[in-house]
């Protein structure tokens, strides 16, 4: 466990509880890993994993498995089919196909699950969405198509897109309206698209490297058409790594959370050396966890962050696996008043830590990387 302190003002910590989900002997479809998963509940109550199944050719698909406890405590998952496969068009190119990494948000006041996930096609890694009442049924929205903000000098829809994910309740845009709100992450080199290519930074940003962005869906138009949804508008950029365990890149991990001290997001921070193209098996990075206090009247305003990983590689099965040295937390879920986080290990696998508020009876010693 690594125990934050109230001197990075972010007084939560993580505590690894082992593996959910291992790949299945034989299956096929999980043949490179099962990893990254969104998470919900059935209209019945019963928790949920929606993971990120990789077959042979590096092809994602969306499954759902119920998730099985043991004195309240996830300990493994039973399985309950496919519910996204890359079936559309702009879900697969000539040598490549996916839905990936999904993050799922319920949000109550639209009666729905929101789902965002990568879809690999012709053009490298895009955002879209998909929505659903029950887990098992997805209607997709289509890829996200972020408007037009010329006070950026650029259009974000040129860009390849990751680790999106939706607040679960409206916030106040910067302007004050009340919005659903959408957490991404866009990428501006497109050398991998045409060789040569320069980066095309927004106008103000000045750092190449990726970092979290914010954009917004009136409520009014959510709630009018559902579509809408995909089409968000007023982006600004929120976080860029600051910290020596993210100097690479950084990322949303799970929906956040509302806490006493605003919403609570947890986030991954990556270093090492990315190779160009998008082929995870060539990297040679860590991915480690990271957390986040952002302003509940304005969220698009860090108020507080962790300058040390809350969760790192340090076991098996985070070290070893597709792609080594991995923690990439995706999903959050309360059951019988705890918190528990899902991530990603070494690309291969899924964990489960709990999340403790560091003043919580469950607090043990604290220890450091």
């Amino acid at each position: 466990m690594i125990r934050l302190t109230m001197d990075n003002n972010v007084p939560y910590c993580l505590t690894r509880l082992g593996v959910v989900m291992a790949p299945e002997p034989g299956n096929l479809l999980e043949a490179m890993g099962v990893l990254n998963p969104g998470s919900g509940r059935t209209p019945d109550g019963r928790l949920h994993l929606l993971p990120r199944l990789v077959a042979d050719g590096n092809v994602s698909r969306v499954g759902l498995a119920e998730v099985v406890l043991s004195e309240g405590v996830p300990v493994s998952v039973e399985r309950q089919g496919i519910v996204l496969a890359p079936e559309e068009g702009w879900e697969r190119g000539a040598n490549n196909a996916g839905v990936e990494d999904p993050r799922v948000t319920w949000v109550p006041s639209l009666g729905m699950h929101v789902m965002t996930y990568v879809a690999f096609g012709p053009l490298g890694p895009r955002l879209a969405l998909a929505v659903s009442a029950d887990l098992e049924k997805w209607r997709r929205l289509g890829p996200v198509q972020f408007t037009y903000q010329p006070d950026l000098d650029t259009d974000l829809c040129m860009f390849p897109n990751k680790d999106a994910v939706f607040f679960p309740e409206p916030v106040p845009d910067p302007d004050g309206r009340m919005c659903y709100a959408m957490l991404h992450r866009p990428m501006w080199d497109l050398g991998w698209l045409r060789p040569g290519e320069i980066e095309h930074l927004p106008a103000g940003v000045t750092d190449p490297r990726p970092g979290i962005w914010i954009s917004y869906v009136p409520v009014k138009s959510a709630i009018a058409d559902i579509r809408a949804l995909s089409r968000p508008e007023n982006h600004r950029l929120l976080a860029m790594p600051e910290y020596a365990f993210e100097d690479l890149k950084i990322g949303a991990g799970p929906p956040p959370l509302r806490v006493d001290e605003g919403w609570l997001l947890i986030h991954h921070g990556v270093i090492g050396h990315l190779p160009e193209g998008f082929d995870p098996t060539t990297q040679k990075v860590e991915y480690a966890a990271g957390a986040m206090l952002l302003d509940p009247d304005d969220p698009s305003r860090v108020i507080a962050r962790t300058d040390k990983p809350i969760l790192a590689p340090e076991t098996a099965d985070e070290r070893e696996g597709i792609v080594s040295n991995v923690v990439f937390p995706t999903a959050i879920e309360l059951v019988d008043g705890v918190h528990y986080v899902f991530y990603g290990m070494a690309d291969a696998k899924i964990g489960v830590a709990r999340l403790d508020h560091t003043v919580s009876e469950h607090t043990a010693p604290s220890t450091s990387l």
